[in-house]
């Protein structure tokens, strides 16, 4: 047996975890627990107890993830445990539907469609079926992108869903209808798969053939989810069955940081896995190793609101730290001072850049301190803006590799034709009719169509595809031959700044060195579509600020994190006030943004912003910070002179907090200026001169 000495590492919760590897469990893992480790331990263990390691299936949220702890679990054991198959939900079905395709007529070299290439096929369809010429506004192909995408993962009728998210287009909805059916049978015809099908399809297989799911259990013998509160229906589907003949399934999450309902995701089956599988044994991981407890009291206090959750209460060995630190800024602008100010001042005490970070519910609320940020000389990156491949140079780019793999993409085609000089719209569409008509021998269709189209860049671009179709060369050489091909189109199309965009597919050439296969490449990138700093020179050592989304932020931390624009209709934001769920998802969004901090945290709240429109207007303190008990916090008090406000004799000056009768529960204001108070009594309705001594009592803290 081998050396089982990283079992002693664990807490017993982790422990007792790791040793139950029979039957379904599930996970109940806190913030910072320890929830990596412990499913990299349940790896080695099973290995070390004389599992093989491709009996083990493990499905995470990315690629990285999974290949991260895989690696870990070798280290453990000194051994390679890369036979363990890990990947998303996405990857998975690709690589079954590569195997079990053909039972629903798909062919292994299946191309992959991206959220882009789904709406321009939506669109494309959209306007054959003559539905953009509605009199009234028929719904754009984002839209009903997003309306399919619900429609499937959700498992609801497409009248509900329009019922309750989109009731403006229910009208439509037998039009939709029959364009969802157009969309789904185009795909079928020409070996498409959209990111939804790769789950329904694989489902659909599992559903109808028992064997395939005799088959599927045998292959993996235990399963291992991560992140289970972010699966959406159809995922949770896919492990019902393929665990059917052994029932040897760990799903790991946390019920409190499931904050993707906008990407499908379903929360509720972290709640439904008990009833799924009766005999569930449930362990809860509540030790933190990340924060200190005083973080921990305020992350605990926004989670015991919660309506429905799985009661825990995170504690931690690191006792001591400072409380997190409310700061009331009068506006946007002393927001973005603020922490300007204190960031600088931590850099000063020696914490790096690259340890502090500020997150923000929405990627705009940081616009004002980029600025401030930008005057001070602080470098910075930030995250939640375009991914790599919806970047029009790398679709173009991708769009190449896609009809090398699968010549019946004809939407890259599509996209490839009319890049090309001489050949417009019409020209395109003609030659596309052709080769759907000549798909078994495309070759020689493609030989004939120079003869009918001889322009110089049309002819290079079949004498480019026949050398790549016939000869066994590396994939980076493939990308280099096309790259070479494609240069002088990319100069012209992207003139005004191809030099800025020329790096990027050199990254991407440089990126492919590392794959054996098109296939693995286009999946890759595809179903884990790189942010566009990926592929850029490695920031991860310099000394940069991180901005970021809290959705980019999750499952990362820091030493120091400040979190803007704490008020209500930004964190709630205004879309969700009116729904409870929703609103319930805005509460463990604050909770994730709250846990990404180790030892200092700062709650912001400008008390007025700009509205476009309506200028400088009174913003109300969030309803998740109000919620949070004072003594847990502590309001700022600026180095300032004293300033003296004198109302009716009674004298107040900077630093005091004061209350009021007529203020909310747990509402209490800290003085900056004596406009300040002005300003806030005047929103409550009461002006300084109706306020009597015996109404107001000074606080001394």
């Amino acid at each position: 047996m081998r050396n089982l000495n990283f079992l002693n590492e664990l807490n017993s919760s982790q422990a007792e975890a790791v040793r139950t590897i029979f039957g379904p469990l599930l996970v109940i893992a806190g913030a910072g627990s320890g929830k990596t480790k412990t499913i990299t331990c349940r790896m080695a263990y099973l290995v070390a107890q004389g599992v093989s390691p491709d009996k083990i299936l493990l499905l995470t949220f990315t690629r990285k993830a999974s290949r991260e702890m895989i690696e870990r679990a070798g280290a453990l054991l000194k051994m390679d445990c890369n036979k363990i198959m890990g990947g998303t939900f996405h990857s998975l079905c690709q690589y079954m539907l590569r195997f079990y395709g053909h039972l629903l007529g798909y062919k292994p070299n299946f191309t992959i469609l991206d959220r882009s290439d789904s709406e321009d096929l939506i669109n494309l369809l959209r306007n054959s079926l003559g539905l953009i010429d509605k009199k009234r506004r028929f719904p754009r192909k984002d839209t009903l992108a997003n309306i399919y995408s619900k429609f499937v993962n959700q498992q609801k009728s497409l009248e509900d869903i329009l019922s309750s998210e989109f009731p403006q287009f229910l009208d439509y909805s037998t039009e939709i209808n029959k364009l969802f059916f157009e969309y789904n049978n185009y795909k079928r015809e020409h070996q498409l798969m959209d990111y939804d099908d790769l789950l329904l399809n694989w489902l659909e297989i599992l559903k109808k053939y028992p064997q395939v799911r005799k088959e599927v259990g045998k292959k993996f013998e235990f399963i291992m989810v991560d992140e289970y509160q972010d699966t959406n229906t159809l995922q949770g589907e896919i492990i019902k069955y393929m665990v059917e003949f052994h029932r040897n399934v760990m799903v790991v999450g946390d019920d409190s940081q499931s904050i993707y309902s906008f990407r499908g995701a379903n929360y509720r089956n972290i709640f439904e896995f008990p009833k799924l599988f009766p005999e569930t044994k449930i362990i809860k991981l509540e030790q933190n190793y990340r924060s200190t407890q005083a973080i921990l009291n305020v992350a605990n206090a926004i989670i015991s609101n919660s309506k429905i959750k799985y009661t825990k209460t995170l504690f931690t060995l690191k006792k001591e730290g400072e409380k997190p630190i409310l700061f009331q800024a009068k506006d946007e602008a002393e927001s973005s001072h603020f922490v300007a100010d204190k960031i600088l001042e931590l850099r000063e005490k020696g914490i790096k850049l690259s340890q502090i970070a500020v997150l923000f519910r929405s990627a705009y609320h940081s616009f004002d301190l980029e600025v401030e940020l930008t005057k001070r000389g602080v470098p910075f990156v930030k995250y939640g803006g375009l991914k790599l491949m919806e970047y029009a140079h790398i679709k173009d780019f991708v769009s190449f590799l896609k009809i090398i793999s699968n010549p019946q993409d004809f939407l890259a085609w599509n996209r490839i034709l009319l890049l090309l000089e001489g050949i417009g719209p019409k020209s395109t569409e003609k030659i596309i009719n052709y080769l759907k008509q000549n798909q078994i021998l495309i070759q020689d269709a493609l030989q004939k169509l120079i003869f009918q189209f001889p322009f110089k860049e049309f002819k290079e671009l079949v004498f480019l595809l026949k050398d790549l179709w016939e000869k066994r060369i590396s994939l980076s050489e493939k990308l280099f031959k096309i790259w070479k091909f494609y240069k002088p189109v990319f100069e012209r199309v992207y003139y005004e700044d191809y030099f800025k965009r020329e790096k990027d597919i050199e990254g991407l050439i440089a990126l492919s060195e590392k794959y054996l296969t098109l296939e693995e490449f286009l999946t890759d990138l595809i179903l884990e579509p790189l942010e566009i700093t990926d592929i850029e020179k490695s920031i991860k050592d310099e000394e940069v600020l991180t901005l970021s989304t809290i959705h980019s932020a999750k499952g990362l931390e820091w030493h120091t994190v400040f979190i803007l624009s704490l008020i209500e209709g930004r964190f709630p934001s205004f879309y969700t006030l009116e729904n409870e769920e929703e609103l319930e998802e805005e509460r463990r969004l604050f909770y994730v943004a709250v846990t990404r901090a180790r030892e200092k945290l700062f709650l912001i709240v400008p008390m007025t912003i700009y509205i476009p429109g309506e200028g400088k207007t009174l913003a109300k303190i969030s309803r998740f910070v109000k919620e949070i008990p004072p003594s847990l916090i502590e309001y700022y008090k600026p180095n300032v002179s004293v300033t003296k406000v004198e109302e009716n004799g009674k004298k107040f000056k900077v630093g005091d907090i004061i209350k009021h009768p007529h203020f909310g529960v747990g509402e209490v204001l800290e003085i900056i200026s004596s406009e300040k108070i002005k300003v806030f009594f005047e929103e409550k309705g009461i002006t300084l001169l109706h306020l009597k001594y015996t109404n107001l009592e000074k606080l001394i803290i």
